[in-house]
């Protein structure tokens, strides 16, 4: 089947039959709905009945093919400034970036790519209205925020539905290590203070560390490590909207994405598994550690091995937005399913300020009143 009658058999199947305009996935159910009518079409692929199966990572690379049922055509739009990529609506030639805010403008039609399907998508749970009650919160809970931001918060709707790519991967590993344990001990030890000017002996419990080599193996089983496929997210902020309810994952569905955007994937299979043994790697040096024992521990080598590798491509929902303050841009993003918000925010220098001057005012006063008594 070509992309375009693909299309064309979605597209139909997202016509509303009462009234004929497009249907929209409805946060929080397995439903499209519309806007206009309000006549709802249930979505087949429930999580409840998706059986999650991973791709073999090693046969993947060797092989190097994808079937033509795994890829997706798309059509997507650079932006200049931060260089994300996203779909735009059928026949919109021209919007602001979610990610900048930058205007974005479809040269050519855009550039068309073929790329791995999405196996799993977890959809929208929170709505926009929930999302952008969640945004107020945080920006009423932030420390030193300029007061104009908060009333700017109220009024505040441009809020974009994403939905960003994922990888996801598995792997039993193994490692050895060399390195050094620390046991703490107690010795007593004399010294010389002054006293009333006369030098006097004292002693005192000091704790010192006795060193020994280890060396050992250990073992560990990695399920679902979760890798940004985006670089237009700031990392920082992108991984703080953990945890997401993975065991909820549907099989992907065009249907789920209506009504929301959609960025392509700017980190690739291999490229994303450099970037899972990172995460591994800090667990892994927990894990060694632990088997060192000890007070202190010191790790000198380490090498992993890592097998049984799996993987698999998902879609997670985030409301995200970008908005100017001053002249400059500031993203925030929301988690869709928890409502998690995480972005950069502006800080107020002249509330800094007067609180730094008001806690030094408060130690001068509080050591004049010491020195007095």
């Amino acid at each position: 089947m070509s992309y375009e009658e693909k299309n064309t058999e979605v597209s139909g199947q997202l016509d509303c039959k009462d009234c004929g305009a497009l249907l929209k996935f409805a946060p929080g159910t397995n439903s499209l709905k519309c806007e206009y009518c309000g006549a709802q079409n249930e979505i087949s692929s429930a999580p409840q009945t998706t059986v999650v199966e991973e791709i073999d990572f090693e046969k993947f690379l060797n092989e190097n093919t994808v079937s033509e049922a795994d890829k997706q055509q798309v059509t997507t739009v650079g932006c200049k400034n931060c260089g994300a990529n996203t779909t735009l609506k059928p026949n919109v030639a021209s919007d602001n970036c979610p990610f900048c805010d930058t205007p974005l403008v479809v040269q050519g039609g855009g550039n068309t790519s073929s790329i791995i399907k999405p196996k799993y998508v977890l959809p929208f749970a929170i709505d926009k209205k929930k999302g952008g009650d969640e945004y107020k919160k945080w920006v009423g809970s932030l420390w030193f925020a300029p007061n104009d931001l908060k009333r700017f918060a109220e009024t505040f709707e441009k809020l974009n539905g994403m939905y960003i790519p994922y990888w996801t991967y598995d792997s039993n590993t193994d490692s050895s290590y060399s390195g050094m344990r620390g046991d703490n001990y107690m010795v007593t030890e004399t010294y010389t203070a002054f006293e009333n000017g006369k030098s006097v002996t004292r002693t005192r419990t000091v704790t010192k560390v006795r060193w020994t080599p280890a060396a050992g193996s250990v073992n560990n089983e990695f399920d679902d490590v979760l890798v940004l496929a985006s670089k237009s997210l700031p990392d920082k902020y992108a991984y703080a909207l953990e945890p997401w309810d993975l065991e909820n994952l549907s099989a992907f569905d065009e249907k789920f994405l209506s009504g929301f955007r959609t960025e392509t994937y700017q980190v690739d299979v291999k490229g994303g598994f450099d970037v899972a043994k990172t995460i591994m790697e800090k667990e892994i040096r927990n894990t060694v550690r632990r088997d060192i024992g000890g007070d202190h521990q010191q790790i000198l080598t380490l090498n992993s091995n890592y097998n049984d590798i799996t993987f698999k491509h998902i879609l997670l929902p985030v409301w995200l937005s970008a908005y100017r303050y001053n002249d400059k841009v500031y993203r925030f993003m929301i988690n869709a399913r928890t409502g998690e918000v995480q972005g950069e925010r502006p800080y107020s220098w002249i509330k800094i300020t007067l609180t730094a001057l008001t806690v030094i005012a408060l130690g001068l006063a509080i050591w004049w009143f010491a020195t007095k008594s």
